[in-house]
């Protein structure tokens, strides 16, 4: 029951959200990628981060100093981060691209971006910080509020 909890709250978190999404549309940040004609809209792309033992405080650094900023570089809209409290070392975070396509570009032009190259390796000088990573690309349905 708390399995679904947790995700119940991330939807709700996706819902209140959607208006910070919006604003940062209407003032210019975009994706690094043109959408086909084919593509379906917006997605949602929701992250599990598993981290070595006691990593966590150290992933949370690299994210607030790092990795969030070089995201807005290339047009990946931060919807929210969250912990789980029945998941130890555990990092959920859900991103916003135009298209499959746009998320696609945006992540191969954020790994080969100088800054995230020195701050991934800089990170890492006491061993690695993650030890799974887990991806979920999402499309909202015809009657989320999201949409």
């Amino acid at each position: 029951m708390k399995h679904i909890d947790f995700y119940a709250c991330l939807i709700a978190a996706i819902f209140t959200l959607n208006f910070t999404i919006l604003e940062k549309e209407a003032t210019g940040i975009g994706q690094t990628a043109e959408c086909n004609s084919s593509s379906e809209g917006r997605i949602y792309e929701m992250r599990t981060y598993t981290t070595h033992p006691g990593k966590l405080d150290d992933l949370h650094e690299r994210f607030i100093n790092h990795t969030i900023p070089i995201f807005g570089k290339y047009g990946m809209v931060s919807v929210g981060y969250w912990v789980p409290e029945e998941k130890d070392n555990t990092l959920v975070y859900i991103l916003s691209h135009n298209c499959k396509e746009a998320a696609e570009k945006s992540w191969a032009d954020f790994r080969s971006d100088p800054d995230w190259q020195q701050a991934y390796q800089a990170s890492r000088t006491d061993g690695p910080l993650v030890r799974n990573v887990e991806s979920v690309f999402m499309k909202a349905t015809s009657y989320s509020q999201i949409r």
